[in-house]
């Protein structure tokens, strides 16, 4: 008996302990869940603009550009280049003249015999070389580098605004979609009192059975809308996340002052000048320029300080004889020497004018094209003020209409079970008070949004969120 005991334990150790295993490991394999983050306004464009990978890549460009720059400044430096070589071949020359070329290496020493007897040649120096005026082309390259990290580091803003823009519409849309929820939550809370009235009614004989009927299809269709309302809230807090840069939708919003009172107090005007994408587009105004700038410092000689020390080893006597064995591999004969030289491509002239021919154009165009961003941020400032001013008016009207709306309501339910109206009139007040009760709620925060829509049309979100610290004063 005991032998049984001890070997159905052991079965069962067997058996179950795997099992716990397997079951402590997919455990453990499992993510874990993490607590949703919750963001203010300014909180969730801070998020944004430090972990949107755009942002990032924007800053990348611009350290690439600071490079550039860099690497034109070396211009400025001398050159000192070096040289060895090893060889073995025959000495054969020939007499005459050959223009430089890059296939045929040259030969030195006298007219011989031809031999097909070879022997060892070096060769090794240093040449140093320097460039001390350029006549303003190494300043005008300087300066075209400048103009790219400039475009860059506008660009950047750019990205920067659209970036936090991007950020407070995403907020804005998620706080609205969980005000169309609120309200949706109310208006079934609200219609399933009004099913259980309407149902007794009809229990006591006191309303049709059309009624009841009535009364639930709107029931159900208030559920539908709750249900969309949820569904539409969880798209946006995905957009929401996506607009920070996080990796999960496990977010909520804080609205802060965002669901009180409208703001009376109205943004500063700024100059559209300042503007993140007038700057960027002027930067590339001062790129083109800059690239014209080059072209007229081109024509100019080149004028280069040298020197150089060098050494050659050959393994022939003068008369072409192989001297054998390792000669040839040292520098046994030596030179040095210093020179100012003197480059100047004549016919260039004819291909730079063509150039800036084409760089004139493209300096045109640019500032054509900055004077149309100048046109499009103002087209886009009007526009949001126009938006503004509407949100403003509607949000100072949507109180009375809900103060109706419930009068309306309360008087048709007083009426409903007085037999005075038909649940047609019911319903139709229900749904007013449903309307006025959603355009209520998103009528502040429209005004809000406006705003910070004009603010991002202006280029500059500081007065709008200093406004949103103040609570609008």
């Amino acid at each position: 008996m005991l032998g049984l005991k001890r070997s159905a334990g052991l079965i069962l150790a067997t058996v179950f302990l795997p099992l716990q295993l397997i079951a402590q490991v997919t455990s453990a394999g499992q993510p874990q869940t993490q607590p949703p983050r919750t963001f203010t306004l300014q909180e969730a464009v801070n998020y944004a603009l430090a972990h949107y990978p755009a942002i990032q890549g924007g800053r990348n460009q611009v350290e690439a550009a600071r490079g550039v720059v860099d690497f034109a400044r070396t211009d400025y430096l001398p050159q000192l280049n070096s040289l060895w070589q090893a060889n073995r071949a025959t000495s054969n020359n020939v007499m005459g003249i050959m223009f430089p070329q890059s296939v045929v290496p040259s030969v030195r020493g006298p007219v011989l015999p031809s031999s097909s007897a070879t022997a060892w040649g070096s060769i090794g120096g240093l040449l140093f070389s320097w460039q001390p005026y350029a006549f303003g082309y190494r300043h005008a390259k300087v300066n075209l580098a400048r103009a790219g990290v400039d475009l860059a580091s506008a660009n950047l803003a750019v990205t920067r605004l659209a970036v936090a823009a991007n950020a407070m519409n995403a907020f804005f849309n998620l706080v609205a979609a969980e005000q169309g929820v609120s309200v949706a939550e109310a208006n079934l809370r609200h219609w399933q009192a009004v099913n259980k009235s309407v149902h007794t009614l009809v229990d006591q004989e006191l309303r049709p059975g059309a009624d009841a009927s009535r009364a639930d299809a709107q029931l159900a269709q208030a559920n539908i809308q709750l249900i969309q309302a949820q569904q539409q809230m969880s798209v946006n807090r995905v957009a929401m996340a996506g607009a920070l840069g996080l990796e999960t939708s496990a977010v909520e919003v804080s609205a802060g002052p965002l669901l009180g009172a409208p703001p009376k107090a109205t943004l500063p005007v700024t100059s559209l000048a300042s503007h993140p994408a007038a700057v960027a587009q002027q930067s590339s105004v001062k790129q083109a320029q800059g690239q014209l700038e080059i072209l007229r410092h081109s024509f100019y000689p080149d004028v280069y300080v040298q020197s150089f020390v060098s050494g050659i080893g050959s393994g022939f006597s003068p008369t072409g004889v192989p001297l054998g064995g390792g000669h040839g591999l040292g520098l046994g004969t030596e030179n040095y020497g210093a020179a100012v030289t003197i480059t100047f491509p004549i016919f260039s002239i004819l291909g730079i004018h063509a150039q800036e021919k084409s760089a004139r154009a493209n300096v045109q165009a640019q500032t054509n094209y900055y004077r149309q961003a100048l046109l499009g941020i103002n087209d886009q400032v009007e526009q949001a003020q126009a938006m503004l001013d509407g949100a403003r008016r509607v949000a100072e009207n949507t109180p009375i209409q809900l103060n109706a709306a419930r009068t309306g309501e309360i008087q048709s339910q007083t009426r409903y079970k007085a037999g005075l109206t038909t649940i047609v009139e019911l319903a139709d007040a229900e749904s007013l008070l449903e309307e006025a009760e959603i355009e209520d709620a998103l009528a502040r925060l429209a005004v809000w949004h406006n705003l910070a829509n004009l603010a991002a049309a202006e280029g500059d979100l500081g007065p709008f969120f200093q406004m949103d610290r103040t609570g609008g004063h």
